[in-house]
């Protein structure tokens, strides 16, 4: 079959290797629509970072070259003995989380928390970029009826931003500021909505991406190339906000999140980062505010496709492009760093 397997930072190939076959306690999934993560950019262009070199990873077993893609949605055609949560013939979303299920996080139920944490299609397994894939039964969820294949790529994004508010000390009615409208940033907006924010600023250049930040419900956008845009949320939110979620990666943007909020304040740091970022400890210390960081999700999957089901994370109002497997790298990563216009891109594999 054909998959897309990384080698190396730019170095992505869509090659042929061999069929993936079912198991015991495994199921067995044709591919219908995978999305292309941050993750799977940030690899592309400065990895490895999850993807695991020079010695297999703990859980997977696979090292590099490894099949990418972990956002995906498609139909179970095959399932081991002793299956029993899911049957041939559903459409299904994955959890990628890779988890030990031995050590103290994922024995207290916190599993993105593993000490041996991957991800599927990060980290090894085999990933969504290919025609099937096979995975534990564990990491399965049937979806309702009336979700599309293309809405059930979306749910693992999805699941990124509903957990970073989860976690969040935001309480309906409360400010906040997303810096960066991205996918998980427009995701972002979505769940602060349905969480109960008030008012909800956003940061972001582009301006393709500043109108989608509006449609999906931010009152107010700024351009932190024409607005101070720290300056500009204390001044509109009447001192600042209550929690400030940072979906960049960019470190200056870090320091403008913390200063974007309140005293005993909160920021949320969803980015996965290439490099350091630092901020002067007193811009915390002194108005007593908190920086936290969150990974993925864990228990979340049937809240996302619930509020799907109620018109949240739209396919429709998210995808921008949709584009077949042999043309994932010029198509989609490279258009990806090119196209700040562009939010989620789906791949297709060969029918």
């Amino acid at each position: 079959m054909k998959a897309a397997r990384w080698h190396k930072a730019h170095d992505i190939r869509v090659e042929d290797i061999e069929e993936p076959r079912v198991s015991a306690g495994k199921v067995k999934i044709k591919i219908a629509w995978t999305g292309i993560c941050g993750s799977d950019l940030h690899e592309y262009l400065a990895g490895p970072i999850f993807a695991p070199v020079g010695k297999p990873h703990k859980l997977s077993h696979d090292e590099a070259p490894i099949v990418m893609g972990h956002e995906f949605s498609g139909l179970v055609v095959a399932v081991g003995n002793g299956v029993t949560k899911v049957k041939v013939g559903e459409r299904v979303v994955v959890e990628p989380i890779l988890s030990c299920r031995t050590c103290e996080a994922c024995r207290e139920g916190k599993y993105n928390l593993c000490t041996d944490l991957g991800f599927h299609g990060l980290s090894g397994g085999g990933g969504g970029f290919s025609s099937f894939t096979v995975v534990d039964e564990h990491m399965v969820h049937p979806m309702p009826e009336g979700l599309s294949y293309e809405q059930g790529a979306l749910v693992e994004p999805a699941a990124v931003a509903l957990h970073a508010v989860r976690m969040s000390r935001l309480k309906a009615g409360d400010k906040a500021a997303v810096f960066g409208a991205g996918p998980i940033g427009l995701l972002l907006i979505e769940a602060l909505r349905a969480a109960g924010a008030s008012e909800i600023y956003v940061v972001e250049l582009s301006p393709q991406r500043a109108e989608k930040a509006r449609e999906l419900g931010a009152n107010v956008v700024i351009d932190p190339g024409q607005q101070d845009a720290v300056a500009t949320i204390r001044e509109r939110s009447q001192g600042g906000v209550n929690v400030a979620f940072e979906v960049t990666g960019v470190p200056v943007v870090l320091k403008q999140c913390i200063d974007s909020t309140r005293y005993e304040g909160e920021t949320i740091i969803v980015s996965i980062w290439e490099g350091e970022a630092s901020f002067h400890p007193n811009k915390v210390v002194l108005a007593e505010r908190n920086v936290k960081g969150t990974i993925a999700y864990r228990h979340i999957f049937p809240a996302v496709m619930e509020l799907m089901t109620q018109g949240y994370f739209q396919a429709e109002k998210l995808v921008t492009k949709r584009i077949d497997l042999e043309d994932l790298v010029t198509e989609g990563f490279d258009t990806l760093v090119k196209e700040k216009n562009q939010v989620k891109i789906l791949v297709r594999p060969p029918q």
